[in-house]
């Protein structure tokens, strides 16, 4: 396997995850856990599992200059995008939040064409509107506003979060580009945790752990374990490999799956418009990964 395909396999296996993770705390939140509360649990556990994985990994030195942008990315790639988006999602559908995660890529599109003078390919363009388009239909078509108490308030602190991620994805491709991920990663963890923490530190001790029921005990560690932690990894990977715009593009994949973890939980059914939804994702797709088969001076 290359390493670009890795790196594709990679990026869909986090949507895959990603796709499940918004049913999963949904179930978890507000009733046994507050949105900041868990946020708390989910960073502080994957800090003691980054700085434990670290020193394993290989050993180098961050540059003092660096640290700005580390503490920029944990800002944008874990505190302030994982307070809105917790928060959002305690107020809509787990759909309905997946759905709105989509607007990523066109943020990302956007900053790269800005800030990394990145050209924006007519194919590309074209491949992200497909995939929106795909989205917006699953939106319509939905039954997304089942579960949501505020889904107005919700849905503009996910879209806020798309936003973070979107610079987020940009503020850490030089990162990588630099340091091993094992080197950096504990870092904007840590730092990110001492920035979510005076927000989650109450509702954290709020929990009534002696009572939580075994399910939401399991639930709780897939989000810390597999939700953040592994997904932070696989993400890493595939950046090595792809541009941020590559990466962002399979934010559409999520929605997708989201939908077919609602439907074999018995919560949703299947429809043609379903199916075309999911045809003009994986389009979408497939035209913003694609190399052009023809590199030309």
């Amino acid at each position: 396997m290359s390493k670009r395909t890795w790196a594709l396999f990679a990026a869909t296996l986090v949507s895959i995850i990603y796709g499940v993770t918004f049913t999963i705390a949904k179930d978890v939140m507000p009733l046994y856990v507050e949105p900041f509360g868990f946020i708390a649990m989910r960073v502080g556990g994957s800090v003691i599992l980054f700085w434990l994985i670290s020193f394993f990994g290989p050993k180098e030195k961050i540059a003092k200059k660096d640290f700005p942008r580390i503490i920029a990315a944990a800002f944008f790639g874990v505190a302030f995008n994982m307070l809105t988006f917790f928060k959002g999602l305690s107020y809509t559908s787990p759909i309905m939040g997946a759905v709105l995660m989509v607007t990523t890529p066109m943020i990302v599109l956007i900053l790269s064409a800005i800030l990394m003078k990145e050209r924006m390919e007519n194919r590309k363009v074209l491949g992200i509107f497909l995939g929106l388009a795909g989205t917006v239909a699953l939106i319509l078509y939905g039954k997304s506003i089942v579960n949501a108490t505020n889904a107005t308030l919700g849905n503009l602190l996910v879209f806020i979060n798309a936003i973070s991620y979107g610079f987020y994805l940009i503020i850490v491709k030089k990162l990588m580009d630099k340091y091993n991920v094992f080197t950096f990663v504990k870092w904007i963890y840590t730092f990110g945790f001492i920035m979510v923490l005076p927000f989650g530190w109450n509702e954290f001790q709020a929990v009534d752990f002696g009572n939580l029921p075994i399910g939401i005990v399991w639930k709780i560690a897939f989000v810390v374990v597999v939700s953040t932690f592994l997904t932070y990894l696989l993400n890493l990977v595939s950046m090595r490999q792809l541009k941020p715009t590559t990466v962002a593009v399979f934010i559409y994949l999520q929605p997708l799956f989201a939908t077919v973890f609602a439907v074999s939980l018995g919560k949703d059914d299947l429809s043609w418009v379903k199916f075309l939804s999911a045809a003009l994702i994986f389009v979408g797709v497939y035209l913003v990964t694609q190399k052009k088969s023809l590199q030309t001076k």
